[in-house]
């Protein structure tokens, strides 16, 4: 595995495999892997001859009062891991390297970057965008792997891809829970034993829903109440969002005919937690 810190040297690495003939794909992350994560290498790795990984924590994504300073960093530990999944390259750039100094272009996908997180985290997509915008054109991959668990991000970036004509598949990959059903993301090593049992009552709530909508609700609203009445079952869970949107453009739906995204977001202990699942059209 190639581990690359400058773009001029990963733009060098992916070109020579893209010119080789050989697809190449692509999981930009966060660092702090976890099986989600081993998961989008391993749906690469079976759909394309090459896969890179790129870990840079964006702080262009996090707002002034978010976690940057605390977002857990296990480059080492997250190396071994993508060297014994079989990674071709791993870029790990610095900010200086992605942002060099005077840079003013930034990406903002209108009219879908405001809703769901990008309400609760004002500028957040706008980051998202912009650091994947820039990853697209360094690596230059023929598929990217993202998570559904980002299910309003997955939105925005496929947005972009499309509005930009970006010559690249986006791939979505299914998420990935732990045994209890928590979905599996690098802030859960922030929850401590108590708050890591409350965190449960997102995927209750998103269960719940599920299950009355399986039941013949069609209802919207009565469904979001059914939602949000399990969480204020979790008194330690502040919930931040319960919603049901289109999954493409994340405005709210009135009716299941074709389908919606239920989403939450809550905060358990100081951290911000988010879950979805999708309803199939009824």
């Amino acid at each position: 595995m190639k581990r690359i810190d400058s773009v001029a040297e990963m733009k060098a690495a992916c070109r020579e495999i893209t010119r080789a003939g050989r697809s190449l794909g692509f999981v930009p992350t966060m660092g702090a892997l976890h099986e989600g994560h081993a998961s989008l290498v391993r749906a690469s790795k079976a759909q394309c001859q090459a896969t890179a990984v790129s870990i840079f924590v964006n702080p262009l994504q996090f707002a002034p009062n978010e976690d940057l300073a605390k977002y857990p960093r296990t480059l080492e530990g997250d190396a071994q891991m993508l060297q014994a999944l079989g990674v071709d390259v791993l870029f790990v750039p610095t900010v200086e390297e992605m942002y060099p100094a005077g840079a003013t272009t930034y990406v903002e996908v209108g009219g879908i970057s405001d809703r769901l997180d990008g309400r609760s985290r004002p500028g957040h997509f706008r980051g998202v965008a912009t650091v994947v915008a820039k990853l697209f054109e360094v690596v230059r991959p023929n598929r990217a792997f993202f998570g559904q668990k980002d299910a309003a991000q997955v939105a925005v970036l496929r947005r972009m891809a499309r509005d930009l004509d970006m010559d690249v598949q986006l791939v979505i990959c299914p998420i990935v829970r732990e045994k209890d059903g928590l979905a599996m993301s690098s802030r859960n090593a922030y929850l401590n034993a108590g708050e890591r049992q409350q965190a449960l009552v997102l995927n209750r709530a998103l269960m719940r829903v599920l299950y009355e909508a399986d039941r013949g609700e069609r209802d919207v609203a009565k469904l979001i109440a059914v939602g949000e009445s399990v969480m204020a079952e979790e008194p330690a869970a502040r919930l931040d969002y319960f919603a049901m949107v289109d999954p493409d453009s994340l405005a709210a739906v009135s009716d299941l005919s074709r389908g919606a995204l239920v989403a939450v977001a809550a905060f358990v202990g100081t951290t911000r937690l988010i879950d979805n699942l999708l309803l199939t059209p009824r």
